[in-house]
């Protein structure tokens, strides 16, 4: 169980911080609720306790964590997928895994393949989600601002 000030990530939609722990009746029915607030894009979420792990809420990751991101980031890879539809399913499952060295592996893929070939729509949504997650963690673990963080990307992925 988080406790308050805790910060976490909620996959598909990035690190935030725990504000409160409350009792709220919903529907008739009384539940504990995580309220978190997630700076990137000023949103807030309820979350049922009991739903933590269901979701797959997680704390954030550390220093090494960091620098495992960055190596992934670093990477020479090249997607040998070239049906569209499996390769977006593939990618979309590993960002809802909400593990964020998968979500540094989509970045890194699309990225490169937005280089190299150019991206579809839906791929170009996907790129820009995945980034906006990826941001929202690094800049939750070294207390950066946004655009810090993404000139830190940029680098990596030149």
């Amino acid at each position: 169980m988080f406790k308050v000030g805790d910060k976490v990530v909620y996959p598909m939609h990035g690190a935030g911080v725990i504000e409160a722990i409350e009792e709220r009746e919903i529907l008739g029915q009384k539940r504990k609720y995580y309220l978190m607030r997630f700076p990137l894009g000023n949103m807030k979420v309820m979350l049922p306790l009991e739903s933590e792990e269901t979701v797959g809420l997680r704390e954030v990751i550390d220093e090494k964590g960091v620098q495992k991101v960055f190596k992934i980031l670093k990477e020479e890879t090249k997607d040998d997928e070239e049906n569209w539809t499996r390769r977006y399913r593939a990618n979309l499952e590993k960002i809802r895994s909400g593990n964020i060295y998968e979500v540094a592996r989509v970045v890194n893929l699309l990225t490169r393949r937005e280089h190299d070939k150019g991206l579809s729509t839906g791929e170009r949504k996907m790129l820009d989600n995945a980034r906006q997650i990826l941001i929202s963690e690094l800049a939750m673990v070294r207390n950066y601002e946004k655009k810090q963080v993404e000139t830190m990307l940029e680098k990596l992925l030149a």
